[in-house]
């Protein structure tokens, strides 16, 4: 189980679309863990919650939090990220081993065997590693082996490589087309997405500061002496609880992101040590309501209730909250100036 947890994670490095994730997860892993053993509720479990924790570099969260942490990708997302990412899937993986043990006793669960005869596939086994180019690119290209490219360039050269790919392996330029038009598709319907999420997050933050909401924050955190950890534990709780009832983990942190540099700067705090934990809340609550994309599509597809996936992520999930919050304690610095004199 841990394995197949650990498994799932990796895999979240190239599917950075928790829904598209779970989906695939469901259709590749499900069957496998089901069979070795492993109930239904907890495969279930494991295929939801991978995406909780942020680890692609190139996620458009990371991307977001990284200019509001006013840090260079490369340090923000693997020098500063990283780390607290790792501790926090490996508790989690952890915890899932323990909690799901617990309840598949405490409900008597029966395993079954699941028929995976009808899952083929033609691509080639190789293809598996283009939607890891990106990742590949972005330390590449980073100033110091290759030329510093922005990481749409990179997005870009990744696509025309795995297009030169299908067209070398059948020389059908009608389907290496077809296939570019469905991925031009997928980024319209995203882009679209994310820039309603970034104009609604502007006005939102822009409503909140006029109506003293930011400087009322500040005043109560500082209030109770060691504002840094009360602010970043206000925030968290917010972003969490906004994802849960949501149902998503962008719009909550797009929303609340947009006050991070100015939050910041009023109190004295480093921008990183409040948009860290706030990137990972944000994924973790999308990951115990029962109205996310991922829990919703992940249940279908097992043939359980949404309710039994989000009892069954509800404890690795707070195990991973309170993991990435002592990590940032531990490992980020809180006061700004911290920062500049490092």
């Amino acid at each position: 189980m841990i394995a197949a947890y650990f498994v799932a994670c990796l895999m979240s490095l190239a599917v950075s679309s928790a829904t598209g994730l779970g989906v695939l997860l469901m259709a590749t892993l499900f069957p496998v863990m089901v069979n070795v053993g492993i109930s239904r509720g907890a495969a279930a479990a494991i295929c939801a919650s991978p995406a909780a924790i942020i680890l692609s570099p190139t996620s458009g969260d990371v991307v977001l939090a990284a200019k509001a942490a006013e840090m260079p990708l490369i340090d923000f997302a693997f020098k500063t990220t990283l780390p607290i990412s790792i501790a926090a899937i490996i508790g989690m993986a952890i915890a899932h081993f323990f909690w799901q043990r617990y309840l598949d006793k405490k409900e008597n669960i029966s395993h079954e065997m699941l028929d995976v005869a009808e899952i083929t596939t033609t691509a080639p086994a190789f293809y598996a590693l283009l939607p890891f180019t990106p990742i590949f690119g972005v330390l590449i290209f980073d100033g110091k082996w290759g030329p510093q490219l922005h990481i749409i360039t990179i997005l870009v050269i990744c696509m025309l490589l795995a297009a030169m790919l299908e067209f070398m392996r059948g020389f059908n330029t009608q389907n290496v087309f077809s296939g570019l038009e469905v991925a031009y598709r997928g980024m319209a319907d995203a882009f679209a997405g994310v820039v309603m999420l970034l104009v609604a997050a502007g006005v939102f933050a822009q409503g909140l500061s006029t109506i003293g909401f930011i400087q009322s924050l500040i005043s109560i955190a500082t209030s109770f002496g060691s504002a840094s950890i009360i602010l970043m534990l206000v925030l968290v709780i917010l972003t969490m609880l906004a994802a849960m009832t949501t149902g998503s983990g962008n719009a909550p942190f797009y929303a609340f992101v947009e006050m991070i540099p100015k939050l910041a700067h009023s109190s004295g705090i480093n921008p990183a040590y409040l948009s860290i934990p706030m990137l990972q809340a944000s994924n973790l609550g999308r990951t115990i309501s029962p109205v996310s994309g991922v829990v919703v599509a992940v249940a279908g597809m097992a043939k359980i209730s949404p309710f039994e996936v989000v009892k069954r992520t509800s404890v690795p999930v707070m195990v991973g909250l309170l993991i990435v919050i002592i990590a940032t304690e531990i490992m980020v610095p809180g006061a700004s100036s911290a920062v500049t004199g490092g």
